[in-house]
């Protein structure tokens, strides 16, 4: 068994050994797997839950009786913006489906890793439906040029929080793993 990564000579995790180098777990992919499945699932739940309240704000918005007075630049944003929800909510609920399909094919990791991809895929679908939504509702309520700066302020917020952060966390602690590794 190679002693650095924990792998045996065929690619396998041996019992006991830690997952991708990490010595702080000591888990077979199989479970790695399921702890990173349930991970997944509790992020999936925060996710779907303000997609599904804001998406079915967007199908009643239509049922209104002021959308009639709606300017047509306005109902093709509208109608954007909830193609675009429809879209975010099929990819976040794309891994349950895609989990439920192929449960007891033994495919744990690939699902695992497809899903993830999927779920990354909503929130990015996720940040333009919220972009799009902020810009229609603040074009009814203010200027379209303080409406498209106070949205555009929005995403950069979104992408703050969602993307720079925990890049910047990721960096800053492999940053600091090599900074603490011995030299060799």
């Amino acid at each position: 068994m190679d002693a650095m990564a924990g792998r045996t000579p065929g690619g396998t995790v041996g019992p006991g050994a830690a997952e991708d180098g990490d010595p702080g777990r000591h888990e077979t992919a199989e479970e790695r797997a399921d702890r990173r499945w349930g991970d997944l699932l509790q992020e999936l739940r925060v996710a779907q839950t303000g997609v599904q309240i804001l998406f079915g704000f967007l199908l009643t918005v239509v049922f209104q009786q002021r959308f009639t007075q709606l300017s047509t630049t306005d109902r093709h944003l509208y109608v954007a913006t909830v193609v675009v929800g429809a879209a975010t909510t099929g990819a976040l609920v794309g891994p349950a489906a895609m989990h439920r399909l192929l449960t007891g094919h033994r495919l744990k990791p690939e699902t695992v890793v497809w899903a993830s991809r999927m779920t990354v895929l909503g929130l990015f679908l996720l940040l333009c439906t919220m972009a799009c939504s902020l810009l229609l509702v603040l074009r009814l309520a203010l200027h379209d040029a303080v409406a498209a700066w106070l949205a555009g302020a929005m995403v950069c917020w979104f992408m703050l929080c969602w993307l720079v952060l925990p890049l910047w966390a990721r960096h800053h602690s492999a940053r600091a793993e090599r900074a603490q590794a011995p030299d060799g």
